[in-house]
């Protein structure tokens, strides 16, 4: 046999051996006094918990040697799913079963609030009112430093507009991606309703207004007051009903017919206007009569008292 052979079966000989001195993490065995000791775990989780609030022994489950956790159904309201949990040992070679731990865990199906974020975290878009004023992040990665002056004229003017001169930090290209893909995939962007139902894309319309800088080329502002994005950010393929060059066909409106002809007298009821212009000339000379009759009486009525 040559040295490289034997060489190798040592070698594996070796190896098997390391294997089998590893041990392998064995599972723990359910204890039966441990186990057994359900009315001790009720009776150290009725100590802790609220009177009525135990219910029904729902497990056993060994946690290690000579350790078994006890669960108990939660009727607290508000906990649904959570469990009592009543975890008791023994030492070995004794009879006598103790309580380790009681405490309250929440099941597989368990109702919990939501996970913990700090403040600054649970903001979402929209939440920023009128007085409301967030914290500087100093490290943000969607921001990095301004442009600063280098003295060249031409390129500072440039830098003005393009570059952000004079402002502390612009926009990393981090956050125009992130702008960028958030604008596109929102309500005006090309996938919705409005946009699919258009037939013509805002890049095409004389009122898109497209923006500056290094988005120019997807994005720009609406300009017409009949459009339900007017002054607001919408992307080139993005489209609605105001586009300035579409048109539909405008049919003229047919007049209908009157539900009255008041043009014609077949439809009015004519009245005998001389018999009437003669009895209100008669109603007038009886009220002139009456008057003169008043008149007079007022008239011998002053004569007498004087």
């Amino acid at each position: 046999m040559s040295e490289n052979a034997v060489e190798d079966e040592t070698t594996s000989v070796t190896a098997a051996t390391e294997a089998k001195r590893v041990r392998r993490p064995r599972k723990p065995t359910l204890d039966a006094a441990a186990a057994g000791a359900v009315d001790l775990a009720r009776a150290a989780a009725e100590e802790v918990a609220e009177e009525g609030t135990v219910g029904e022994h729902l497990d056993a489950v060994p946690e290690g040697d000579r350790i078994v956790s006890h669960t108990f159904a939660c009727l607290l309201p508000g906990y649904r799913g959570w469990r009592w949990t009543v975890t008791v040992t023994r030492a070995s070679r004794a009879r006598n079963v103790t309580v380790s731990e009681v405490c309250l865990l929440p099941g597989d199906d368990a109702l919990q609030p939501p996970e913990w974020l700090p403040w600054a975290e649970r903001l979402s878009p929209g939440d920023v009112g009128p007085q409301d004023t967030l914290p500087r992040k100093e490290d943000d990665p969607l921001l990095e430093p301004g442009f600063e002056e280098t003295g060249d004229a031409d390129l500072d003017q440039v830098a003005l507009w393009d570059l952000g001169l004079g402002r502390e930090r612009v926009l990393s290209p981090l956050g125009r991606d992130e702008a960028a893909k958030r604008w596109y995939e929102g309500d005006r962007g090309p996938r919705t309703e409005i946009a699919e139902n258009a037939k013509g894309q805002c890049s095409t319309c004389g009122f898109f207004l497209a923006i500056a800088g290094s988005l120019r080329q997807v994005f720009g502002v609406c300009a017409s007051e009949w459009s339900p994005e007017d002054g607001r950010v919408v992307s080139a393929d993005h489209g609605c009903g105001a586009h300035s060059e579409t048109d539909v066909e405008v049919t003229p409106d047919e007049p209908t017919s009157p539900l009255i002809d008041d043009l014609s007298p077949d439809a009015l009821d004519l009245v005998d206007t001389s018999a009437s212009a003669v009895s209100t000339a008669d109603d007038a000379d009886a009220h002139d009569e009456d008057a003169h009759d008043e008149d007079d009486t007022a008239d011998a009525a002053v004569e007498a008292t004087s």
